[in-house]
């Protein structure tokens, strides 16, 4: 998985269409997250879209996170999320501000309000597992 600055770098020059296909991009490289793992209990509520995240925690205190869509546009959004706390500590990501990671790609003024209204909640869901597991 890319860095969130590797990505930021990119999507830095691109314009609107070349954005959406950045994500796109993004959310076809995602790890395959098994159909069996899309259950109630991993879907990220308030989404538009279907979106789901598992926790794969390791043995070393790192967290891993397997998830999905069934939107592609939102699949991206969800691996830029991803790519701000994917294999760091757990408490590293309790600690995190991830939207403030998000902010330079400005994706409330970049996607229409539908496609980002369940960011939030993945963050949240994200950093409540955290700190669980911190």
């Amino acid at each position: 998985m890319r860095s969130l600055d590797d990505i930021r770098e990119e999507y830095e020059f691109l314009d609107g269409d070349d954005r959406y296909r950045l994500l796109i991009e993004l959310g076809r490289a995602l790890e395959p997250m098994p159909d069996a793992l899309k259950t109630d209990a991993t879907m990220v509520r308030g989404c538009s879209a279907s979106v789901w995240v598992y926790p794969a925690p390791g043995s070393d205190g790192r967290l891993h996170f397997l998830a999905d869509s069934n939107a592609a546009i939102t699949k991206g959004i969800v691996a830029l999320v991803l790519s701000a706390v994917q294999d760091r500590p757990a408490a590293e990501v309790a600690a995190m501000d991830v939207a403030a990671a998000l902010e330079p790609f400005d994706l409330k003024n970049q996607l229409s309000s539908n496609r980002t209204q369940g960011v939030p909640n993945m963050i949240a869901l994200i950093q409540q597992t955290a700190a669980r597991l911190a």
